[in-house]
């Protein structure tokens, strides 16, 4: 397609008032910074325009629709202003009416309209065109006020650096599009060569990291679901994500210290629904679940702290998924190394070559404990060292990734685990259990292994009343004895 014109801005005009006067408005800024970006990116000037003056004269009307009709893309500043503009209205109606002429407003998977959000405004008052659109959020809202900061140089240089990150994210969308256009019409057009992964609606207070995290994954060749919002209704809302699961290998739910809206007409929060799906989705295989909490959160809400509490202890819920609480930057690093190792094909290791490796070797021992109680677990490590097992131990020093993938590759290999549950609370225990649970995922060709839990030193009520028909549990209140382990030796020897 041949246009006249790359994109069209179309705003309120009370949202570029200058705020301070002898400044520019925010649209002027904003039209200015993608002009510079996008012709950064391109590697020429395009042709970026808007209606710099209020003028609603017959004559020019038809002037600007007419060249609305010739305009490659279009930029709606969705505002409280622009929803009750009958000229912005007029404005996208031309705009979208043009574009169904000429195949409609998406080309390929590109969509020719790109949502500015200056001010959050609820979806069901954006035009009904613009409803199934994701926007570009300018604005922050402050975690613990609620408080709407939108982002402007006048808010500091924060708001003035997130302001640049949002544009650069809007102006390589732009160009995306506007090269799809520039392509011949006998073109092949590749899509993105990695693979899909569905990112969770989340909270408010955990809004930045998903931006974050769904600009990584863009950047690195993933295509990330949901595209567009989630409705507001149940019914609709498991619809939508149902579907969006069904194309994507990996979903990160990101779990933050507020509790998530309840959609109408359902029982759960979106959070809750999100996860349950994603539970669903796992049970057609090819499929996995990571769950993020942030370290050190301080969770005010009764029903929020429930639902983190049930997430760290229900087995059922971390079914096929696992639970981290570790620092965002580890989390990234966790991600693309599931991604990186779904995407290498399995290798094929002949069977005699498996049993002969197996037999010429000790039996493989994983003892799991935290950093806390190495010294602690030393005595037994020996003890096992010098009954013949090739004992490994977890590392706790080193790259994030490297250290995950060494755990992984212990607990595909390994013939037995011993998990030594010491300083730490059941929580914690759970969680190691689960992994053992989950081995098989990480291509685990032997049987399942023989899994101990050594109840350890301090002696807790919890501890004492602990009970579980998926370990073999092995009390050692009274510190380290050899003959409260011959049960377990002799199942992992057999």
């Amino acid at each position: 397609m041949n246009f006249e014109g790359d994109a069209f801005i179309s705003y309120a005009h009370l949202d570029n008032v200058e705020l301070i006067e002898g400044h520019k408005g925010w649209v002027t800024n904003l039209h200015r910074a993608l002009e510079v970006r996008v012709a950064q990116l391109l590697g020429k000037q395009p042709h970026i325009w808007r209606d710099p003056k209020l003028q609603g004269n017959d004559s020019f009307a038809e002037i600007l629709f007419e060249r609305l009709r010739r305009v490659a893309a279009l930029i709606p500043v969705i505002s409280p202003r622009y929803v009750k503009s009958e000229w912005t209205r007029k404005e996208l109606t031309e705009f979208v009416q043009a574009a169904e002429k000429q195949g409609g407003i998406r080309f390929h998977d590109k969509v020719r309209i790109f949502k500015i959000l200056k001010t959050p405004i609820p979806l069901e008052m954006h035009p009904p065109e613009l409803q199934s659109l994701l926007g570009y959020e300018f604005f922050k809202i402050e975690p613990d006020t609620g408080r709407v900061r939108e982002l402007d140089e006048v808010f500091g240089p924060e708001a003035q650096r997130d302001f640049w990150l949002k544009l650069d994210d809007l102006a390589h969308d732009i160009c995306c599009l506007l090269e799809r256009f520039e392509l011949p019409d006998d073109a092949t057009i590749s899509e993105p060569s990695g693979a899909a992964v569905y990112l969770a609606e989340t909270t408010s207070d955990l809004r930045e990291q998903r931006e974050t995290l769904r600009r990584d994954l863009q950047q690195h060749g993933y295509t990330v679901f949901p595209s567009r919002p989630l409705s507001s209704v149940a019914s609709e809302v498991k619809t939508a994500v149902s579907e969006d699961l069904a194309k994507c290998e990996l979903a990160i739910i990101l779990i933050g210290k507020n509790h998530s809206s309840v959609p109408e007409g359902g029982a759960e929060s979106l959070l809750e629904i999100q996860n349950e799906l994603a539970l669903e989705r796992g049970k057609s295989g090819n499929f996995s679940r990571l769950l993020w909490i942030p370290p050190g959160q301080q969770v005010d809400d009764a029903r929020q702290r429930k639902l983190i509490e049930q997430l760290r202890m229900d087995p059922r819920l971390l079914e096929g998924a696992d639970l981290l609480e570790t620092f965002l930057e580890d989390l990234r690093t966790v991600i693309h190394s599931k991604l990186k190792r779904a995407a290498e094909p399995v290798p094929q290791t002949p069977v005699l070559a498996r049993e002969s490796t197996s037999a010429a070797t000790h039996p493989r021992l994983y003892m799991i404990y935290d950093r806390r109680d190495a010294d602690a677990a030393a005595g037994w490590i020996d003890y096992l060292f010098e009954k013949n097992f090739e004992v490994m131990r977890p590392v706790f020093e080193g790259d994030e990734a490297e250290i995950r993938d060494y755990h992984d590759d212990n607990l595909r290999t390994c013939d037995g685990v011993l998990i030594f549950y010491g300083s730490t609370n059941e929580c914690w225990l759970r969680r190691k259990l689960r992994e053992v649970q989950k081995s098989p995922g990480y291509g685990r060709t032997k049987p399942a292994p023989v899994v101990g839990i050594a109840l350890a030193p301090p002696r807790t009520p919890d501890k004492e009343r602990f009970r579980t028909h998926e370990a073999m549990v092995i009390p050692q209140f009274d510190g380290f004895s050899p003959d409260a382990l011959q049960q377990f030796i002799s199942s992992l020897n057999s």
